[in-house]
């Protein structure tokens, strides 16, 4: 039996020049004609500061189901990052992390990896490999201000260029990845379709972050973080140093309402150093800042769960930000944007048509589940949290994961089924698996490292280092 051909749409817009929009743009030009990208601003030529993203001055990284599924979509990507000083870091090999529950040991068997870069040069690699497809093309000083169409089906786009000049694109296919500032809510409503619902889940935290030269060359070297508290009285706060390229650290400090760091860059190691253990401020004392501190407070988890809808139009999907948005402690967004991007591909190659957006709506939804499931559940029990309280429920799955954590600090088996969910490769669900309950029960087959898990050549640059930086003194 001959198999039915598959249906080729014609023109796609993309809303929004986002990593979220190249991701997407790249899952759908085999599937299409052409596919345009629609940008309010302009973007930059070369790895540097796009307007519109205030939290590409934080730290990112991606997690092994992000590289994985960015290497779907564009094979050669993560080889394109390392050659341009990206790191690849073995996880948990080469980090040191202080957990709630103490030090994670680093074990020698890998399991995962990680991938570190600034924000700037992953969106520059990505957009570089998108934008090099004659297929696709970008529209800048653009703005998507409406959806034309109706309730059943959306037909296009009305847009607004810089000079205030409005005009319709019409498109087989829309896709929003405008990010946190979406307007689909409201366009859905013009349309007549109604009972969105959001979550909308904030623990107040508030990121200061800045550019170091590191003092000890950064190849090789750990991932640093220091994660807040939720069980502790105090307002919650936490940091990380990750290695980028040119030899810099990209550093990132975070507080909870009462103890928020500022733009202050006298008060930015101090802060530091207020956190639950003194070795990101040891580390700092002997970096050299080279930028000042950025602040921002857009840290809130929020989703809007347009898969739940009785009525969603043809033609129209949402993915990215403006599907769900994380608190970026977690370095979740690239990552979760990409298996998105695979998941309205993958969705795309069906042969039924009728009720595709449908379908990729549905499939986009079900790649933020574990992402939503360990922001927003993890969030919750910050007592500054606002937008949802834990319930008895919450609180009996907090008690356990906690254990689960303490477990990890001496366990293999219980710290890779922790990170095969931390790097979104299995659900939350695996972590009640009967195995990984008797391991959690068991308790933690080593004592608990008192000391943050340097290896003797990490404390010998970190020495070195320190003794230059008193020579100069």
């Amino acid at each position: 039996m001959t198999e039915a051909p598959r249906r080729r749409l014609g023109h796609v817009v993309i809303v929004g020049g986002s990593i979220a929009g190249m991701l997407a743009a790249s899952a759908v030009k085999d599937h299409a004609a052409s596919v345009e990208i629609i940008e309010a601003h302009e973007l930059p030529i070369g790895p540097d500061s796009r307007i519109g993203v205030p939290q590409a001055a934080h730290v990112h990284l991606l997690q092994t189901g992000g590289i994985e599924a960015l290497e779907d979509l564009l094979p050669g990507t993560i080889d394109l990052l390392l050659s341009a000083g990206a790191h690849r870091i073995p996880v948990t090999t080469g980090m040191v992390i202080y957990a709630p529950e103490g030090w994670y040991r680093r074990w020698q068997r890998t399991t995962h990896h990680i991938i570190t870069a600034s924000r700037d040069l992953t969106d520059f690699i990505v957009r570089e490999q998108v934008l090099k497809d004659q297929r696709v093309s970008l529209r800048q000083h653009t703005k998507a201000i409406d959806l034309h169409g109706d309730r059943h089906n959306v037909t296009g786009v009305l847009i607004q260029m810089s000079d205030g000049t409005e005009s319709e694109i019409r498109a087989d296919l829309v896709i929003d990845a405008s990010g946190r500032a979406s307007r689909t809510p409201q366009w859905l409503t013009r349309l007549g379709i109604n009972g969105l619902t959001e979550d909308h889940i904030d623990s107040g935290l508030v990121y200061a972050s800045r550019y170091y030269r590191a003092p000890v060359p950064t190849t090789g070297w750990p991932v640093v973080g220091v994660q807040a508290d939720p069980r502790l009285s105090r307002p919650g706060n936490a940091g990380g140093i990750v290695p980028i390229e040119g030899d810099r650290w990209h550093v990132s400090l975070m507080g909870a309402p009462g103890g928020h760091p500022t733009r202050d860059a006298d008060a930015f190691e101090p802060f530091a150093r207020t956190l639950r253990h003194p070795l990101m401020a040891d580390l700092l004392k002997n970096a050299e800042p080279l930028t000042d501190v950025r602040l921002t407070h857009s840290t809130a988890n929020r989703r809007y769960y347009y898969e739940r809808l009785t009525t969603w139009p043809e033609n129209l999907v949402v993915l990215g930000d403006a599907l769900a948005a994380f608190n970026p402690v977690y370095g979740q967004g690239i990552s979760v944007a990409a298996q998105g991007a695979v998941a309205l591909r993958d969705s795309l190659s069906t042969i039924t048509t009728h009720g595709l957006a449908r379908r990729a709506q549905r499939a986009i939804a079900h790649q933020v589940d574990i992402a939503w499931a360990l922001s927003a559940g993890t969030d919750i029990h910050f007592p500054t949290t606002t937008g949802k309280c834990p319930n008895i429920a919450d609180r009996l799955l907090r008690r356990y994961i906690s254990r689960l954590s303490r477990t990890a600090t001496g366990s293999f088996h219980a710290a890779t089924a922790l990170t095969d969910v931390l790097a979104l490769q299995a659900p939350p669900t695996s972590l009640v698996q009967p195995k990984v309950l008797l391991t959690a029960l068991a308790g933690p087959l080593r004592p608990q490292l008192v000391h943050p898990p340097l290896t003797a050549a990490e404390r010998r640059l970190l020495s070195r280092s320190e003794g230059s930086a008193a020579s100069r003194e």
